[in-house]
């Protein structure tokens, strides 16, 4: 897993204070990252149109086209006079060089640049940096962002006009802003400059981390004594659409579960053969799944809640009024943004829409840890969100592919099969989650046409 940083002025100022490395020194390996990049990827005399602000991510503009002058058809649109000394003494430096200017930007380019604003954005665009945004947006070529695009808070919001990056490369260190919900559409793929020390030096200490596929502690089963009772026995709750604990007890099945049983009122006429059920929950039930398309609360669902056992909680039994009660250590929850923001109205934490989440995920996912620190919420969306306590897990491995009814049936059997194997919750989550969007990427078959069966059927094989 990677580390990610609300900010990284306190991480360059490591850099000033303890290395004598200057903010010179760290713009130039910035630049040299980037155009580094451009050189990968784009043959000599390509055409790289560079947008320049007034502040740092301006100058980074400079240096940029400075490194690149001579081999690549370069321009630069200074849509912003220097504001920074060390603003002004790149652009001397560009101008002494012979980078050329430009008054009106061209409709092609092979790279377009945003060095407008960088990652200190704190506030909405002004008209005239939105109409730049704008013609940026519409002008053709592989679009790159140094640090963050233009329009990308540092809290993770995004403005009506934001530059719609193909990818990202940020300076340092990964920021946190650029895996909010609302960021994915507009960050492309996301690479780190270093800035002339290696990451490992330069980061510091942090709670929050981006999720690899390495990262998932598969139940690799490693002891040829064990038998299906070394592997736990998920209980999966069956309510009145019955399909979706289904889901959940088959993903828990080809998860490791060494046992898996659908607890329903009534018997389940058609069953597949490796799945039991039962109307009482089983006497070596190791974890309970349960809220799939549950329907009506019971009393027998309540004296489930109650059980003192590793649960997993989903969907509907998250809307209940007397959910703060059964929020306790060993509990996971795996709610959609919808039954977040039921949750946190029901607890007393905020009353939002589920706009208001979206737009702020992290705030709220905060809220809730502070008041329930020993739960496991994964909040489910195209960046998942685990958190427990002060931790935090972003997986952006999410995409459309899963965008279809069922999905999270499946997300709940993986962690809940884990849960009933032993994994401590937040390594179940983790894993849980990333065996979810990684299987989902590896299946060859067009994204609309992928069904959670599929999913189900592709787990192990990768």
């Amino acid at each position: 897993m990677q580390k990610l940083f609300d900010e990284v002025a306190s991480l360059d100022r490591v850099c000033y204070e303890s290395l004598g490395l200057s903010e010179e020194i760290l713009m130039e390996h910035a630049a040299l990252g980037v155009a580094h990049y451009i050189r990968e990827h784009f043959a000599r005399g390509a055409r790289v149109l560079i947008a320049i602000g007034a502040g740092h991510n301006g100058a980074d503009g400079w240096v940029l086209a400075r490194q690149l002058h001579g081999a690549y058809d370069v321009a630069c649109w200074q849509v912003m006079p220097p504001r920074s000394i060390l603003a002004h003494m790149q652009h001397r430096r560009a101008l002494a060089l012979g980078v050329p200017l430009i008054d009106t930007p061209a409709e092609h380019y092979n790279v377009v640049v945003d060095a407008l604003l960088g990652s200190g954005q704190n506030r909405a665009l002004d008209t005239k940096v939105q109409a730049v945004v704008d013609r940026l947006n519409r002008i053709e070529g592989r679009k790159i962002a140094l640090d963050m695009p233009t329009g990308l808070l540092i809290d993770g919001s995004v403005s009506a006009h934001i530059f719609q990056a193909d990818v990202t490369l940020t300076m340092g260190a990964l920021k946190k802003a650029l895996f909010s919900e609302s960021a994915k559409p507009c960050v492309g793929a996301i690479e780190v400059v270093d800035l002339g020390i290696d990451r490992a030096l330069y980061e510091g200490e942090t709670q929050s981390y981006l999720l690899e596929e390495s990262d998932a502690k598969l139940p690799w089963r490693t002891d040829v004594t064990a038998h299906k009772g070394t592997y736990g026995h998920l209980a999966v709750v069956a309510g009145e659409m019955k399909g979706a604990a289904q889901l959940a007890a088959l993903a828990g099945l080809r998860m490791g579960a060494g046992l898996v049983t659908v607890v329903s009122n009534e018997a389940i006429s058609v069953l597949p053969l490796s799945l039991m059920q039962s109307t009482t929950l089983p006497a070596k039930t190791t974890a309970i799944a349960l809220g799939m398309g549950l329907g009506a609360i019971d009393e027998r669902i309540l004296s489930m809640l109650a059980l003192d056992k590793p649960k997993l909680l989903d969907a509907d039994i998250l809307y209940i009024p007397t959910i703060a009660h059964f929020l306790t250590a060993s509990t996971i929850i795996t709610p959609h943004p919808k039954e977040f923001c039921a949750l946190l109205a029901t607890t007393a934490i905020a009353t939002i829409e589920v706009s208001t989440l979206q737009a702020n995920r992290m705030h709220y996912v905060d809220a809730f840890t502070t008041a329930f620190p020993e739960v496991v919420l994964v909040l489910k969306g195209a960046n998942v969100i685990i958190a427990q306590g002060s931790m935090r897990y972003i997986n952006a491995m999410g995409s459309a592919r899963l965008a279809k009814g069922g999905s999270g049936d499946v997300l709940a059997g993986l962690i809940a099969s884990l849960l009933a194997q032993g994994y401590a919750p937040i390594d179940a989550a983790i894993t849980g989650s990333i065996v979810h969007t990684s299987t989902a990427n590896s299946i060859e078959r067009h994204d609309y046409a992928l069904t959670p069966t599929d999913i189900i059927d592709a787990i192990g094989k990768a």
